[in-house]
């Protein structure tokens, strides 16, 4: 759809969703001053007679880019607008204001896929009228942005703070189970940025998502190293094994097919098996692996070279490359399907769990 349709069929429901509405609150075309002219954005929500929002529109046939997103900040920026929403009806990026000092910053604190806003609740809220209105959104998006920083800091620091946890269980019950504490605190903190991730959108990297496998949407797999169908109740293996699961979008398969191996992703503690958690319109846990080993992308032999997969620069060192045993890469023949939770990073799971899950919901 164009603009005009993409306005139409989509974002008024959108606004409506947000208890913004024509023209009570709403005012379309609205004048702003930005790059020395006059331009009109294309919703301006408004309270009091000021606007406290914009909403930037583009058609679902457009991509959204950096340059729309500038266009955005200075509109905000121009006007003294705290809110921006920049879409296209499939992507909703959503923008705060801030103040520091004399610093006047536009940050970027959401990018949703469509798909996805049902899991956004939070951000949704801070954008409704009310919440604008009372202030409550303020306090949502300072709680997103110190969430955001507190997974940084875990990321970062993880194998130090791993280690202080492990000293004060040695020290509070015994020296004996210092090694283990350790194993456990790195699972705990890869748990908590999992959870972390499930309440704030991670659209800045920080994500345990694949890079390469994520972006190579124009690729056709050279190979296909899936060796068959299998039905979950039929993998052998002991039922407390770790399996990792990891989200893909469909545009990721090629990356695993023809490699028999995934990537570019942060692994903290063993596991024995992967599984992949197809998104978009999939919404199913429909393959599965069994490890061989986790190895630095340049020693994957990977059937491209790296660029063509992502971006080299862009791959922090601590990101590896899963490589599978050979066959035992499976598409699940009676795949996980989504209830209510889906792994938006890397979560762990057991072979008994997913054997026996009827749902995502009763993987994690």
């Amino acid at each position: 759809m164009d603009e005009a349709n993409t306005k139409a069929a989509v974002l008024r429901d959108f606004l409506d969703l947000l208890d913004w509405q024509i023209p009570q609150n709403t005012q379309l075309e609205y004048s702003v001053e930005a790059f020395g002219q006059t331009y009109k954005v294309d919703y301006a929500l408004i309270l009091d007679g000021t606007p406290v929002a914009f909403l930037e529109a583009k058609g679902a046939d457009t991509a959204l880019t950096d340059d729309h997103e500038d266009q955005l900040s200075s509109y905000m920026t121009n006007k003294n607008v705290t809110y921006g929403i920049l879409t296209n009806g499939k992507q909703y990026r959503f923008f705060q204001r801030r103040v520091d000092a004399s610093n006047v910053d536009v940050q970027k604190v959401g990018d949703v896929a469509l798909e996805d806003l049902p899991n956004r609740l939070a951000v949704l809220k801070a954008y409704e009228k009310d919440a604008i209105e009372s202030g409550e959104s303020g306090k949502i998006l300072g709680r997103i942005n110190e969430l955001r920083e507190a997974r940084r800091t875990l990321e970062a620091d993880k194998d130090d703070l791993a280690v202080e946890l492990s000293n004060t269980l040695a020290d509070e019950v015994s020296d004996a189970i210092s090694s283990l504490a350790e194993t456990q605190a790195k699972e705990m903190i890869d748990r908590l940025v999992s959870d972390i991730e499930s309440e704030i959108d991670t659209d800045d990297g920080g994500t345990d998502g694949p890079i390469g496998g994520g972006s190579g949407g124009g690729i056709e797999p050279s190979d296909n190293h899936i060796a068959g169908q299998i039905r979950r109740a039929e993998v052998d293996g002991n039922g407390d094994a770790k399996v990792a699961v990891f989200p893909t979008k469909e545009s990721g398969l090629p990356f695993l097919k023809e490699n028999n191996a995934w990537g570019f992703v942060r692994v903290g503690s063993e596991f024995e098996y992967v599984a992949m958690y197809v998104t978009g319109d999939v919404r199913q846990v429909k393959y599965f692996a069994t490890v061989k080993d986790v190895v630095p992308p340049e020693e994957a032999e990977l059937s491209r070279p790296i660029e063509e997969y992502a971006d080299g620069a862009k791959i922090a060192e601590d990101k590896m490359v899963i490589r599978f045993e050979p066959d035992s890469l499976y598409e699940l023949e009676d795949p996980v399907p989504y209830e209510t939770k889906y792994p938006q990073g890397l979560r762990y799971t057991t072979l008994g769990a997913l054997r026996s899950a009827e749902t995502t919901d009763d993987l994690f």
